[in-house]
């Protein structure tokens, strides 16, 4: 469903959405305006996810380089005995 809003452009702004519509890449200005509000929208929703999964990290406990090391040489050593190495 759409809806009807009047809204307010630079010119520069104006400018570049119209050329956009001139060159093909967009049927109309709301076109162009409805791509551009997706776009922020996506932007918004990956930046959010983001930063609740940093978050989720910091609450979380923390490797020492110790036992980051000993894990990696569990991994090799797992990968090799797999490969029969």
């Amino acid at each position: 469903m759409s809806v009807k809003a009047s809204i307010s452009l630079t010119e520069a702004q104006e400018a570049y959405a119209r050329s956009l519509v001139a060159e093909g890449r967009y049927a109309s200005l709301s076109a162009v305006l409805q791509q551009g509000l997706e776009l922020l929208r996506n932007q918004s929703e990956t930046s959010d996810a983001l930063r609740a999964l940093l978050a989720e990290r910091q609450a979380g406990g923390f490797v020492t380089p110790q036992e980051g090391r000993a894990g990696t040489q569990e991994m090799i050593a797992r990968k090799r005995a797999e490969r029969g190495l």
